[in-house]
């Protein structure tokens, strides 16, 4: 089956109706609460899924559950963009169930990060729908974060520079994983892909593999030791290849350091053992991950990195 056009969602306007799922882990009444003041925040308004509630083990409500709220919020023409509440773990679960005609006949904007990325990889594959990596609705957000956010989904421009946040900046002094670094300079131009790395590695090999080919390829990944980084990574080169995107641009490792007295290589040695070997453009240190101070992606939308600059160009409006 060839991969579908392109669709972007319509914007966000103020007003709008935002549905609030689970479709990971489980969530509380103090992360929905949460979420309903962070949303009404920007001017929107919210719908919480049926099941927004349910606890299935860790996951927040049974498979069905949670397919029958992403389905029911892609379905109701009142609801103009769905928000997960969190990540976790379990939508990978839900994507052999997904209704990708349901949700290409109905495009609307999708957010969220860490275990979203299932969710994002499927739905640009067999959908054709422009989601978009960025905070989840209970996320303790920040001005850098909202703004990015903000021009991103709601005041779209032909071309949008993004730039590295000031405070991730600032907590490079203390805390390393901030620090920008340049592993092969230059510029590349791509369509953006990619989320966590843990569901990237993992969706290889199956119908909902991120197509990194010709990509700028972006990672990000939280409480994973340096070995389990590199075994990752050596299943993306050993899948696909890293050598066949435009492009690579890791976010923030967050909490990625060997944490005892094991012999280990740093994370920065881990990951450039796949990112020194390339010709094209490799950073590392950007802002999006695990984080508070991060910046929106649009899955599958054309882009240019820039290393000497330290930015990320998008080159077309993600939403119509």
């Amino acid at each position: 089956m060839s991969k579908p056009q392109l669709t972007k969602p319509p914007r966000l306007e103020p007003g709008d109706l935002v549905g609030i799922i689970a479709p990971g882990g489980h969530t509380s009444p103090k992360a929905i609460d949460k979420a309903v003041r962070n949303i009404e925040s920007l001017g929107l308004r919210v719908k919480l899924g049926e099941h927004i509630n349910a606890v299935h083990g860790n996951y927040g409500g049974t498979v069905a559950q949670r397919l029958e709220d992403l389905h029911g919020m892609f379905a109701d023409p009142q609801v103009n963009a769905i928000w997960a509440i969190r990540g976790g773990s379990g939508c990978i679960s839900l994507l052999p169930h997904i209704d990708y005609a349901l949700i290409r006949a109905n495009p609307k904007v999708l957010i969220g990060y860490s275990d979203i990325t299932a969710l994002h990889l499927a739905i640009n594959k067999h959908a054709g729908l422009v989601t978009f990596h960025g905070p989840v609705a209970s996320s303790t957000f920040s001005e850098y974060a909202v703004t990015q956010l903000q021009n991103v989904l709601m005041a779209p421009q032909e071309r949008y520079t993004i730039s590295m946040s000031q405070d991730n900046a600032h907590k490079a002094v203390a805390e390393p994983q901030y620090t920008v670094r340049t592993v092969h300079g230059g510029q590349c131009t791509g369509h953006l892909t990619g989320g966590n790395l843990c569901l990237v590695s993992a969706l290889e090999g199956t119908p909902y593999a991120a197509d990194i080919k010709g990509s700028i390829l972006f990672l990000e990944e939280v409480n994973e030791a340096p070995y389990r980084v590199d075994r990752m990574l050596m299943q993306l080169q050993l899948s696909q290849g890293l050598k066949n995107t435009a492009g690579v641009m890791l976010g923030i490792f967050e909490n990625c350091e060997n944490q005892d007295d094991d012999i280990s290589l740093t994370l920065n040695e881990t990951v450039d053992q796949h990112l020194l070997p390339l010709e094209q453009t490799a950073v590392a240190g950007y802002s999006f991950g695990h984080i508070r101070h991060q910046f929106t992606i649009p899955m599958g939308v054309r882009a240019t990195l820039d290393a000497e600059r330290q930015t990320l160009t998008l080159l077309e409006p993600a939403v119509s």
